[in-house]
């Protein structure tokens, strides 16, 4: 079985609406449809996915005699991982017409206060990462670090659950930054997107190398959901040391 780097959109059992999209894999079975085809994130007993790495799987499937009537016919149990890739995500496009903050359509019921960005950063010359809350914790590398959101929502909203679904949850970023009017789009991972797509080589090395020492810049994310609708803004800093 071949699993992509990329993910997709499937539809749960009674969705003939499609009014929900649930994020899945997209995997290539030998034997099967030459199309990508859509398999649950938990489908693969013993397997974990991780966004952007592409795998080549050795797995056992089972066909069910007596499958559940909402369910697949099939069970997945990994034997071996051949191969794990990690892939470079390409740039996704923003819609042409968005060429503003105003531009950005938003999901009903939004915005509202569900993530938050508890802690700005702080870099110095040799691009070395720490969190502004007083605590010398080095972040990973530039290219490892992460933009971590945190989910805030308060259980006793009235509308909680209805927030925990997918059409809220966010997917993606449409990033706003202090150096370009123009905006991009990233993809977030399960807690918020890297680091290094938020804010590119270009920009980090001008805040490293270029800076003075003390000056800050702000950085805004506009969280969008799998239809690139916005649901909430939220803002960080990056000081230099």
């Amino acid at each position: 079985m071949l699993v992509s780097a990329e993910t997709g959109v499937m539809y749960a059992w009674g969705d003939d609406k499609k009014e929900n999209p649930i994020e899945c894999m997209l995997v290539k079975t030998e034997g099967d449809s030459e199309e990508w085809q859509p398999l649950g994130f938990n489908s693969i007993e013993g397997f974990t996915y991780i966004k952007g790495h592409e795998y080549y799987l050795s797995v056992k499937r089972t066909i069910l005699a007596n499958p559940p009537a909402d369910g697949s016919d099939r069970t997945y149990s990994l034997i071996r991982i051949l191969q794990d890739r990690l892939v470079t995500e390409p740039e996704i496009p923003v819609d042409e017409e968005i060429t503003s903050e105003e531009d950005i359509e938003y999901q009903d019921l939004c915005p509202f206060e569900k993530y938050a960005i508890s802690k700005g950063y702080i870099v110095d010359e040799n691009g070395k990462i720490v969190y502004d809350d007083g605590y010398d914790s080095m972040l990973p590398s530039y290219s490892s670090a992460r933009i971590w959101l945190e989910d805030v929502l308060d259980k006793e909203d009235p509308n909680w659950v209805k927030f925990e679904s997918v059409p809220y949850m966010a997917i993606y970023s449409f990033v706003l930054s202090p150096f370009t009017d123009e905006i991009r789009l990233v993809r977030n991972e399960s807690h918020g997107p890297m680091f290094k797509d938020v804010v590119p080589e270009d920009e980090f090395t001008h805040i490293t190398q270029s800076m003075q020492s003390g000056e800050e810049v702000r950085y805004a994310l506009i969280l969008a959901n799998v239809y690139k609708k916005g649901l909430q803004k939220v803002e960080f800093t990056i000081k230099k040391q």
